[in-house]
């Protein structure tokens, strides 16, 4: 189970307690959820919200079955965080950190950003080093995206912000990854790292392929399997989204609108609070590759032959930009063309 998306560090405990009731399928009974069935249970939180609302509040996660914490750090450095426009600090954040330890949640991980302009290397790798430091069971580092209509990429086109070259992108990647190899990290993920034993079970399916249900304004979901029939199409490869729209999302599943046919996915497609897409099995195939390829697992053999361009997979195979994984019938991406994993997937379907 995972409850993030957003700032879900913002809902009191008792919001937090009925969504993982709900979830959990069962009423508590008088046990906590704590000790029912979740194998992984994340929840996101901003390091200003554990703060300020202190080890009642992570304990109180806890309680509602809570087992792994996902902290938007992004960087120790305040300068940074600044320009970021976040509201914690990185005395903040380790303060979070602390609590989240001290209520009894052993598996953290913690986001960073790479590639910003302003940042030198000098600078990163002190980030680097604080969190090592802290020792989270699993970091996630992602280099800066330009999303369009975004601030940043009103700065970009007005010339108040000029984005990191590639050159130095690359080399902070590349910091990022030998630093956390010394440390002991497993690079499981082009942008995620654990220690053994801690790789995400949420992300771990995503890049499986594993179904998955979202619920809640704009999210999203995924099914393979099964054979309802929806507008007449098997629903064998599907990914369905909800609307964005709060309010709209709200009224149509209030209680008195969750019943009989207004509560199938039919009903909600035709009402306009869902979309959906029917994947080909072509389609599927080729997320399966890129999906798979963004792992150290990689993809079968027979699979990457049978879906792929034959010349452009020898090539890659030949010049060892795929490699067999630690099962050989396995093909792989090495750490060291993960930088230009989007190129090699892309020669190769």
């Amino acid at each position: 189970m995972y409850i993030g998306g957003g700032t879900p560090s913002v809902l009191p405990l008792s919001a937090v307690m009925e969504i993982a009731s709900a979830a959990d399928g069962a009423a508590l009974a008088g046990n906590p959820l704590s000790q029912r069935h979740f194998r992984e249970f994340t929840f996101e939180a901003n390091p200003e919200d554990i703060a300020g609302r202190g080890r009642a509040y992570a304990e109180g996660l806890a309680a509602c079955g809570v087992n792994r914490i996902s902290m938007g750090v992004q960087s120790f450095d305040d300068g940074i965080l600044r320009w970021m426009n976040r509201r914690h600090s990185a005395g903040t954040a380790v303060k979070a950190y602390d609590i989240i330890r001290e209520s009894g949640i052993e598996n953290v991980s913690i986001d960073l950003i790479f590639g910003i302009s302003q940042m030198d290397d000098d600078l990163w790798n002190d980030t680097l080093d604080k969190a090592v430091a802290l020792r989270p069971q699993h970091i996630s580092a992602y280099q800066l995206s330009i999303e369009p209509e975004s601030t940043l990429a009103s700065m970009v086109r007005t010339g108040r912000y000029r984005e990191a070259s590639e050159p130095v992108c690359r080399r902070q990647y590349d910091m990022l990854c030998r630093k956390l190899s010394e440390a002991g990290y497993r690079h499981y993920e082009i942008s995620n790292f654990a220690l053994p034993g801690y790789e995400a079970l949420h992300n771990s399916s995503y890049w499986r392929h594993v179904p998955y249900a979202g619920f809640g304004p704009g999210a999203h979901s995924f099914s393979i399997g099964g054979d309802t029939a929806l507008s007449g199409t098997l629903r064998k490869y599907m990914r369905f989204w909800n609307i964005p729209d709060v309010r709209k999302y709200i009224s149509y599943y209030s209680q008195d609108n969750v019943s009989g046919q207004t509560g199938t996915l039919e009903a909600a497609v035709d009402a306009g609070v869902k979309q959906f897409e029917v994947l080909t099995p072509e389609q599927t195939a080729i997320e399966r590759i890129m999906l798979g390829l963004r792992t150290d697992t990689g993809v079968e053999r027979t699979f990457l032959a049978a879906h792929t361009d034959r010349s452009g997979l020898e090539k890659m195979v030949g010049g060892g930009f795929l490699v067999p994984a630690s099962d050989p019938s396995f093909l792989r991406i090495p750490e060291k063309h993960f930088f230009i994993s989007d190129s090699i997937i892309a020669d190769i379907i």
